[in-house]
């Protein structure tokens, strides 16, 4: 109990707001396990990454972060003979004594910049596992190659992603929305507000630079700038972990065109109106989605476990991030024009952020979005999402439309072995019972576009 009292003090003191609180509280499991291992924390650039972990070393009574950027840190991990050297040496230039090591935090950031050091990992685990030590690689899944491998088994893996609504709600200082969408079932007195606050969240998105200059500034002329140096900071990355110059030119045709495809169902081949062939789109595609930038969604056919991805059949795309896909597809003034945000852009808008409040629910790399669908000569149908919940593959259906117009939705439900499904949509919380056409009584539970990071926990409450 003395150890919990003692990190909330540390997170009232230091203002931290709900993202990084929830990630902190999430670095402690890991810390205060028996069985913990070496941590790399994945994410795309700008997520957050460093800075999260600096706050977590506060904790520590000795951190020794190196950046292997540095020539000084690389250096380090280039020439020693042995993990008693190195570690000896990274703690006697840090004036750690020795018998302080269990109280230690490395933190080795950039480690993708000496690959050597991603397998000294292993050793840390095996020779010195009473030592807490986290890497971090933007472009880490990129320099991965026959001869250099994540060492599988001795490590294990937390997965950072953009702000989500709720933490946007920490951040921007609304707390008594925060209050509210945290009790479930949610009042719906809140429903007009939340709603207000849910526009700018998906005008805004969830880049947490652009988050803390919008909670500090509330002005959204001031984000074009950070957007637009994001935005360079990920083409000026081709070069680095392109194969070549060709590559470099197809990742940057990918994302120029993004704002016109996500949420598309796509083929590589002449991918965005392109002369590429299928094998190079794919391989640019493969590429980005290793850097985090992008998501391939791939289907699924069945309504029952295994859930298992179709990879024979066209994904769909998603970004890293609403906010940035806003400003890619040059429709940040129709968001603030439009009276409703149902069908803006033809409802891909909502449909892909739904998308990533799913994702950001988890921190588990494993942790992925699917749709469902069904392909025959009579009838297609598709449904947005499929969350697993349980034992149950749960479908949900990003719509405005009445529950009568949900007939994929439907077609789901008829051959689904549970009565459990979900909308997401812009009106208030309500769970209807309801029939599919053929006649199957199931229970729709209807969550407003701000819910969408709850989905679970309404699942549990209506199960």
């Amino acid at each position: 109990m003395a150890r919990f009292i003692t990190i909330i003090l540390y997170l009232q003191k230091n203002n931290n707001t709900m993202y990084i609180r929830n990630i902190i509280k999430n670095l402690l499991i890991w810390k205060d396990s028996d069985a913990r291992k070496p941590l790399i924390v994945r994410g795309a650039r700008q997520v957050g990454k460093t800075s999260i972990i600096h706050q977590f070393g506060e904790m520590f009574p000795h951190y020794i972060y190196l950046n292997l950027e540095r020539e000084k840190d690389a250096n380090l991990f280039l020439n020693y003979s042995s993990i008693n050297e190195l570690v000896e040496n990274l703690l006697f230039l840090n004036k750690v004594n020795l018998t302080h090591k269990n109280k230690t935090l490395i933190f080795i950031d950039e480690i993708q910049e000496v690959p050597k050091a991603i397998n000294t990992l292993r050793y840390f685990y095996e020779e010195f596992p009473e030592i807490y030590v986290i890497a971090a690689g933007s472009l880490l899944e990129t320099i991965l190659s026959e001869n250099i491998s994540i060492p599988v088994g001795r490590v294990e893996f937390r997965l950072l992603r953009p702000v989500c609504f709720e933490e946007f709600l920490g951040a921007v200082d609304e707390k008594n929305a925060l209050d509210e969408i945290q009790k479930i079932p949610i009042a719906d007195f809140t429903h007009t507000k939340l709603m207000d606050l849910f526009r700018d969240f998906i005008f805004i998105g969830g880049m947490p630079e652009i988050v803390k200059n919008y909670a500090k500034n509330k002005n959204l002329h001031l984000l074009q700038p950070i957007y637009e140096s994001l935005l360079v900071t990920y083409q000026n990355d081709f070069e680095k972990y392109a194969k070549n110059n060709s590559q470099a030119q197809i990742l940057r045709h990918i994302l120029t065109t993004m704002g016109s495809e996500f949420t598309n169902r796509i083929k590589f081949q002449n991918f965005g109106n392109s002369n590429y062939k299928s094998r190079e789109a794919g391989e640019a595609l493969k590429t980005l989605e290793k850097a985090m930038l992008i998501n391939l969604v791939y289907p699924i056919t069945n309504t029952t476990f295994p859930l298992i991805s179709d990879f024979k059949k066209s994904p769909r795309l998603h970004f890293l991030d609403t906010g940035l896909l806003n400003k890619m597809a040059g429709i940040q003034k129709e968001i603030l024009l439009a009276k409703t945000l149902d069908n803006v852009y033809f409802g891909k808008v909502v449909e892909h952020y739904v998308g990533q409040e799913i994702l950001a629910s988890n921190y588990s790399p494993m942790h992925q979005i699917r749709f469902w669908t069904k392909e025959n000569k009579d009838s297609n149908a598709e449904v947005d999402y499929v969350i697993p919940y349980e034992s149950l593959l749960i479908p949900v259906e990003v719509k405005s439309g009445a529950v009568g117009r949900l007939r994929s939705l439907h077609e789901f439900m008829d051959v689904a072995p549970h009565q459990i499904a979900v909308r997401i949509f812009s009106e208030k919380y309500k769970v209807e019972n309801v029939k599919t056409i053929k006649g199957k009584p199931f229970k729709l539970i209807n969550l407003p576009f701000y819910l969408s990071h709850k989905i679970n926990e309404y699942i549990a409450l209506n199960i």
